[in-house]
């Protein structure tokens, strides 16, 4: 890709060329900056953009609502590693976006989200004009890590590059661009070919000393502990050759699943949540915790952080994170992968075969006593669990929405790959993610997904159906049906409140799965499972299968 984000000249010829419009040279430089699918629903407003869009090379994927489309743009940008792109009208497309935008923020996802807004001379005058939204940028400031309202269109070009730059920054997260409508058939200065992306800014390595003291106290080390948080998801096979090398138990926050793969014997999965893991952590005598914020969503909601006993080292890109959560002995802000690369080409060779046998036996204890921890009613979803790992493919993508089983499945279903766990069970928490989420990783890659949710979150976006038909999906949708909002069912009982509002009606979700032109069907036995989501994969088109949870 050239460096350069526009240019400033005309080439000779380019007199003699029908200058694009603003619409056209955004739908050109997204293509330039590797972008293949974009979500959205058109609006009045945004006609002259959508006239940029044929012969664009872009992929639209039109949700049934704004909130489906950022959730697909989240789900795309979690299972490819990209950023994912909405196109939103002003106003109701922004607002009814904002909960999935947080989701993503929360959960550090690069979205970029294009809006439009009221005309230029319009903006800020009250005059209540169409879809009209004050102030539209303040609506998304909390949730977003960067924002720019586009003025002129000249500005389009720099307004992109500096919007890819932050997506790829140390902390990416939704970008917010809004453009005036009176600017999207605006004339731009030169021709299309003439626009360029910018290369993304490269990661910084970690200074040699810094990575020799790290070094020599992993070397040094009795008892390491290796902590993967969802910033390592490319130093995957860097971290497991680290832990083999250090003989080390390597455990994985939720957003990290899989980037070791969980049959490997030194993982630990992401169990961070029970107290004989948390115990194993505190005693060690190094800490090497990459790419983990060290918060209550990393330990599954368990809000005391771990009172360390030896050295901590901390590997983030954003210094911030450094020293959020607990403050290290020793800090590396650099790339996750390149440190994990520096350390094993620092560590000396040796045959330590007996040391990871031993390691191995003490990851097999540890999870054995996790299992002695599960909530009430887990051992009776394990089969279920089970089921789960028997219908996925090694290779499969797992999406998860808030609901009992997902709760187990975060500690109980094994995951091989990196980028195979999709879920919003912690950080910002919504219902209604994982339908639209599945279709958006459906979408990103060429791997099987399967999307989990319950009888009360699936009713969010239960129109997102229509999508998946449209693009003819192979996508098997669990519904995990337990008539109402169970695990906050649980939670009242725990504390002695009565049950209100948590007892749901729940519709023929079967039928209603036809009625969108997928196929349905309801089993209520884990053995039937396997059989169910085969047969989905092998559709063209989603299949929800609705489960009867058992009472």
């Amino acid at each position: 890709m050239s460096s350069a984000a526009s240019p400033t000249t005309s080439s000779p010829s380019s007199a003699a060329q029908p200058l694009p419009s603003c619409a056209q040279v955004l739908m050109h430089l997204l293509r330039q900056y590797e972008v293949d699918t974009v979500f959205g629903i058109p609006g009045v407003h945004t006609i002259e953009l959508y006239r940029g869009l044929p012969g664009s090379g872009l992929t639209h994927i039109t949700p049934r609502h704004e909130q489906g489309a950022a959730f697909m743009a989240d789900g795309y940008a979690r299972a490819s590693g990209k950023p994912g792109v909405c196109f939103l009208i002003t106003g109701p497309g922004v607002t009814n976006a904002a909960t999935a935008m947080a989701q993503a923020f929360s959960d550090s996802i690069p979205m970029l989200v294009i809006s439009a807004v009221n005309r230029r001379e319009d903006l800020g005058t009250g005059r209540g004009r169409l879809h009209e939204l004050p102030r539209q940028q303040d609506v998304t400031r909390g949730f977003c890590v960067w924002q720019h309202a586009v003025t002129s269109a000249e500005q389009l070009p720099e307004t992109l590059a500096r919007a890819f730059q932050v997506m790829h920054a140390p902390r990416p997260g939704p970008v917010h661009i809004e453009i005036p409508i009176d600017l999207f058939p605006a004339p731009m200065q030169c021709p299309l070919a003439d626009y360029r992306a910018v290369a993304p800014t490269a990661l910084p390595a970690a200074a040699a000393d810094t990575v020799a003291t790290a070094a020599k106290w992993l070397g040094a080390a009795k008892n390491p502990v290796i902590l993967l948080g969802g910033g390592a998801h490319e130093g995957g096979k860097e971290a497991t050759a680290l832990a083999e090398k250090l003989a080390a138990p390597v455990f994985q926050s939720l957003a990290a699943k899989g980037i070791v793969d969980e049959r490997h014997p030194l993982c630990g999965g992401a169990n961070l949540s029970f107290s004989n893991v948390r115990e194993r952590i505190e005693n060690a005598d190094v800490v090497l915790a990459v790419a983990t914020e060290l918060a209550e969503t990393d330990r599954n909601l368990v809000r005391d952080n771990y009172a360390f006993n030896g050295k901590v080292i901390r590997v983030d890109l954003d210094p911030a994170q450094l020293v959020c959560n607990a403050n290290p002995d020793l800090a590396i802000c650099a790339d996750a992968k390149a440190t994990l690369q520096q350390l094993l080409d620092a560590l000396p060779a040796k045959d330590n075969t007996k040391a990871q046998q031993q390691t191995a036996t003490e990851v097999e204890e540890l999870l054995r006593g996790c299992r002695n921890e599960w909530w009430p009613g887990s051992e009776g979803r394990y089969p279920w669990v089970q089921a789960l790992r028997d219908a996925l493919p090694d290779n499969g993508i797992f999406v998860t929405d808030s609901t009992q089983l997902a709760y187990n499945t975060n500690h109980a279903l094994r995951l091989f790959q990196p980028r195979s766990h999709i879920t919003c069970t912690t950080g910002y928490g919504t219902l209604g993610f994982a339908l639209p989420a599945a279709i958006g990783a459906a979408l990103a890659s060429p791997r099987p997904v399967i999307g989990l949710i319950g009888d009360g979150g699936i009713m969010f976006t239960l129109g997102e159906l229509a999508a998946a038909v449209e693009q003819k999906l192979s996508l098997p949708i669990l519904v995990w049906n337990n008539s109402g909002y169970g695990e906050i069912r649980d939670f009242m009982d725990e504390a002695a409140v009565e049950q209100e509002g948590v007892n749901l009606h729940a519709p023929d979700f079967v039928g209603l799965a036809r009625s969108f032109g997928a196929e349905g069907c309801r089993i209520d036995s884990p053995e039937q499972l396997s059989e169910a989501v085969a047969d989905a994969f092998a559709r063209k088109g989603p299949t929800l299968i609705e489960i009867t949870a058992p009472s």
